[in-house]
């Protein structure tokens, strides 16, 4: 029998919440998981060393797409695999992976999917699955605070975004594998490992998750027209507004400090970021059939 660890967002919540999830793996056969509960997703990278401590082969993380982003950042290069019961806003690694919104159907996945090598992303010190970036859609994260989340569901960040595409430029320069791909404004600067980012926007359309490589796009759109005329595209790649390529490290200057955030969740302004790929730095639990 597999050992199985279980880290939940107390504050997260899905179908019949967490005494559902503990009735779905015991009708599976775990009856006795390990189980960590948390008040905050930065509460998570702790237990998550205590489970694999003792002994957790597949770790079973309950919470939205911040809670997923810590327990990555703790998990990988281990030979523990991460199991997702998406129980946030966006979710939108599992999305991108084709995890189930549904406690019986994710647990299946954890228990009887594809254990799958994923590339993560390294910024500044921490790992994402999803993606980073900084500017624009940081500044939407932080307006999509926890209340809009509540009120609004995932049309908080379809709000947010609305009140942010006046934010002014800030002088980047951007070398991609030690030669120099940009110098110029910009008011977002995004690295990807999955395609689809908020309200089911495909930004990297040829993204995957597992060729190691990250997707880089710089936007210098300024305004509600050059940012409408932007998201309007069938292929963002197309805006004259926006530059896309492909990396395995990225250095990133700034003429000022700016907001960033790492797989929808903000961290505090910087001048300077660093990021690369760690190719198949974790495994996931997918669909059979993916």
């Amino acid at each position: 029998m597999t050992a199985v660890a279980v880290i939940a967002h107390k504050g997260k919540s899905l179908d019949g919440g967490l005494p559902e999830l503990r009735k779905a793996l015991a009708q599976r056969g775990v009856h006795d998981p390990q189980w960590h509960e948390v008040e905050k997703s930065r509460e998570a990278p702790e237990q998550v060393k205590l489970a694999l401590k003792d002994g957790a082969e597949v770790i079973f993380a309950w919470g939205g797409d911040g809670m997923v982003q810590r327990c990555v950042d703790a998990l990988s290069k281990s030979k523990a695999s991460l199991a997702i019961v998406p129980a946030g806003t966006a979710n939108l690694l599992a999305k991108n992976l084709g995890i189930p919104h549904h406690i019986g159907e994710a647990v299946n996945v954890g228990l009887s999917g594809k254990h799958r090598k994923f590339d993560v992303g390294h910024m500044n010190g921490e790992r994402f699955a999803v993606m980073a970036g900084l500017g624009f859609d940081a500044n939407v994260i932080r307006a999509a605070d926890k209340h809009m989340k509540h009120v609004l569901g995932r049309m908080a960040y379809v709000w947010a975004a609305t009140k942010n595409l006046r934010m002014d430029p800030f002088e980047a320069r951007v070398r991609v594998d030690g030669s120099e791909f940009y110098r110029g404004p910009a008011t977002l600067i995004l690295f990807g490992n999955v395609g689809r980012a908020f309200a089911g926007l495909e930004i990297f359309e040829d993204a995957k998750a597992d060729d190691g490589l990250l997707e880089v796009g710089v936007a210098d759109a300024e305004g509600i027209m050059q940012w409408g005329k932007t998201i309007a595209r069938k292929h963002v790649a197309n805006s004259p507004f926006v530059h896309m390529t492909k990396a395995r490290r990225v250095e990133v200057k700034l003429e000022r400090k700016i907001r960033y955030e790492v797989d929808g969740s903000e961290r505090t302004k910087q001048k300077l970021f660093n990021v690369e790929v760690e190719p198949a730095g974790i495994s996931i639990c997918v669909p059979a059939n993916a």
